[in-house]
């Protein structure tokens, strides 16, 4: 088969619609590509580096190796929503949630610092300072141990102001992610999916899991609880 045969077919899957209805997307999906480039649209060169390795490699967004809340992760998906607003890139469904409902990637004002958008982070981590005043600090970086309450900077979308969300607990998520009746009873619960504010602690406490293989956490399922 032909490079441009297969790359055909992969977005064919790709624009293929979820066939969960349940609201809580507990049933199995058909899995989806990563990145993917519409090279109809522009050539591979306006791609960094970093991005032309997801390209190369078709892995999602999700599941890139930089270091959580680091220059170069916030980087790749500001890269990405530009792009995939733009429709030069397709992205999994994941991605595409996370690109099109969140601000990841960009930064506000809050307090008089500035904070990292949507970038779940546990409650009580400081923001680093940076020792070399030339690269941007290290944001957000998870740790184990201590607090395990989420917290995350939020933009309200008609004040423009940003907001300090506090939401979850992390005790037992990687089990609860794997236990699709745990899944179901916290997303009944919660109410997930009934159009909560994204400055709501319910959005992100039904969110979380999207956001597991970013935070290191171990779970096999995204979407919502």
């Amino acid at each position: 088969m032909d490079k441009s045969r297969l790359k055909h077919l992969i977005k064919e899957v790709y624009l293929k619609k979820d066939t969960c209805n349940c609201g809580c997307h507990s049933c199995d999906n058909v899995g989806n590509p990563g990145v993917v480039l519409n090279e109809s649209v522009a050539p591979k060169e306006i791609l960094s580096e970093n991005l032309q390795y997801h390209v190369d490699k078709q892995l999602p967004l999700t599941e890139n190796t930089f270091r959580y809340g680091s220059e170069s992760f916030l980087n790749l998906w500001a890269e990405a929503r530009s792009l995939y607003l733009r429709e030069i890139i397709h992205v999994n469904d994941d991605d595409k949630q996370i690109l099109e409902e969140t601000d990841l990637g960009n930064f506000g004002m809050y307090e008089g610092k500035k904070v990292p958008l949507d970038l779940p982070m546990l409650e009580g981590e400081e923001l680093e300072e940076a020792e070399d005043k030339k690269k941007t600090p290290p944001i957000g970086k998870p740790k184990r141990g201590g607090s395990k309450k989420f917290y995350v900077y939020v933009k309200n979308p008609k004040t423009k102001k940003i907001k300090k969300v506090s939401f979850g607990d992390t005790s037992g998520l990687s089990a609860k992610i794997n236990n699709p009746e745990a899944r179901r009873a916290f997303a009944a619960r919660h109410k997930c999916g009934t159009g909560e504010p994204k400055t709501s602690a319910r959005y992100w406490s039904c969110r979380l899991p999207r956001f597991a293989k970013l935070l290191g956490l171990k779970g096999s399922f995204s979407g919502f609880w």
